[in-house]
């Protein structure tokens, strides 16, 4: 792919990192907002889990076959149609008047999401050329979606202290309407590839992630050996199958399933996604700990997050030249054994620890996932040669959103049952006797425990019980993060392809 006209190239950074923040703003204001949203139309726990999940499932569902459709019909076309999607999609949530519509709402934005993130990625890699410039814009890309995540808090926290939940999603129509118009003024075209469309790939590709998520997030609530979730499980497999056979024998594949045959591109891959179950897993744990456990106000909430998304921006802004001195290996090693110590460490953390002592944590894990999300993806690129940086943005992207899936879904359902098995023992020991014991843990298992006052050892005990599941995903994302350093230090190519 080549422009075909001129544009600006700060403002066509400028549009893809607006781009990169309205795709992860979405996450966070969701999360910031989901305790309300539970009050306020009665959700159970293991349906409020489908509210984030449904937005990452559809942009890990499609994100490689927008890949494709951009280098089929134009990148930027495919970007200002995500950021349409995007902007419906924050209506349909915004006017909601069920928990169906809010669901609906988040799969339209996850369409616009995934067209959004590929698609950027190859207008930056078509605008900058340079592959060390092109390292350091993709790291500033990156650090944008950083910049989505922290605001995402703020912006909820806002609002919802004076208006519903339902205008916290105005503010992705604003950004949108913002980036279609700076995408508009600066952003040249750019050709698209002349080559067919793979229909058989794009459809098996869809087809395998989509079984393979929701099985993973279905999993969660009726377990993951349940007749309908197996089922899944072997139409993902089947689909899979299906789609190496067709990459192999096509003579324009979507995705180059040799690719993986290198060590260092699928190491790559798996960092990529680890590095987003981290990301947005820790996050939303660390939203409902502030929230749920130690009772803050969205707003509130918003402020420490912010220490963990500053950091990340900080780190993820300079990590580009960071990586024309060490290369790619030594950020990606030391930031997955930070990340795993800072996981350790807030997972010792109880309800009543002071944010004095829990700031420094915060910081570090944002600074240590600044040095490998951003990274990751530049690596996904310098793995392949740049005829093919379209088709590995599009894979690690997949990687990406899959892994955030994996974090939400995963460690979400992990929070939950935890928390559900161990508050009997917590009300035991604050001494609430029966009926209201089992009052609170029926009224807990149906998400009802926020709409009335309750008693002070109540209270306590479903403080406790919760942080008792936001200590056992932390643990769980600290074992994973040690293990995929191992795997980066191992593996990962340490410098770029040079022309």
């Amino acid at each position: 792919m080549r422009s075909s006209a001129r544009g600006s190239r700060a403002v066509t950074l400028v549009a893809m990192c607006l781009g990169a923040m309205i795709t992860f703003l979405q996450i966070t204001a969701t999360v910031s907002a989901l305790t309300t949203i539970q009050r306020d139309l009665r959700v159970d726990p293991t349906t409020l889990i489908w509210i984030p999940s449904a937005y990452t499932l559809a942009v890990a569902s499609l994100v490689l076959s927008a890949a494709t459709l951009g280098n089929r019909y134009g990148p930027k076309r495919m970007f200002g149609a995500g950021v349409v999607a995007m902007i419906v999609g924050g209506a349909v949530v915004a006017g909601a008047p069920s928990v169906a519509w809010v669901i609906v709402g988040q799969l339209l934005a996850g369409l616009g999401g995934a067209l959004i993130l590929p698609n950027s990625l190859a207008i930056l890699g078509a605008t900058f050329t340079d592959p060390h410039r092109r390292t350091e814009v993709i790291t500033a890309w990156s650090a944008a979606s950083g910049v989505g995540l922290a605001v995402g808090p703020l912006i909820a926290g806002a609002l919802l202290r004076h208006y519903s939940w339902h205008s916290v999603y105005v503010s992705t129509i604003v950004l949108g309407v913002v980036t279609l118009v700076v995408a508009a003024i600066g952003v040249a075209e750019i050709r698209p590839s002349a080559g067919r469309l793979d229909v058989p790939g794009l459809l098996l590709g869809t087809l395998a992630i989509a079984a393979a998520v929701y099985a993973l997030i279905r999993g969660g609530r009726d377990g993951y050996a349940s007749p309908l979730v197996a089922t899944t499980w072997v139409v993902s497999a089947a689909a899979l199958v299906g789609f190496v056979l067709v990459e192999l024998r096509s003579s324009a594949p979507m995705l180059d399933v040799r690719l993986l045959r290198s060590a260092s591109f699928s190491a790559v891959m798996v960092i990529a996604a680890v590095s987003l179950f981290g990301f947005t897993g820790v996050a939303i744990l660390l939203v409902l700990f502030h929230e749920r456990a130690q009772a803050l106000s969205p707003l509130d909430t918003g402020w420490r997050m912010a220490v963990l998304f500053g950091a990340y921006v900080l780190v993820a802004s300079a990590a580009g030249r960071m990586i024309r001195l060490t290369g790619f290996k030594a950020p990606l090693t030391v930031g997955l054994v930070l990340g795993a110590v800072a996981s350790f460490g807030l997972a010792a953390q109880g309800p009543t620890t002071a944010f004095g002592h829990r700031w420094p944590l915060l910081a570090l894990f944002g600074a240590a996932a600044g040095l490998v999300v951003a990274p990751a993806t530049a690596a996904a690129l310098a793995s392949v040669a740049p005829a093919q940086a379209a088709m590995a943005s599009g894979a690690v992207n997949a990687a990406r959103q899959v892994g955030s899936v994996l974090g939400s879904s995963l460690l979400g359902t992990l929070l939950t049952t935890t928390m559900l098995a161990d508050l009997p023992a917590r009300l035991a020991a604050h001494q609430v006797g029966e009926p209201t014991r089992t009052a609170v843990q029926a009224a807990a298992a149906a998400g009802a425990t926020g709409g009335q006052p309750l008693p002070g050892p109540v209270r306590s005990a479903l403080a406790e019980a919760l942080t008792s599941g936001v200590q056992a995903g932390l643990r769980v994302t600290g074992i994973v993060f040690l293990v995929t350093a191992v795997l980066a230090l191992a593996f990962v190519r340490n410098r770029p392809h040079r022309r």
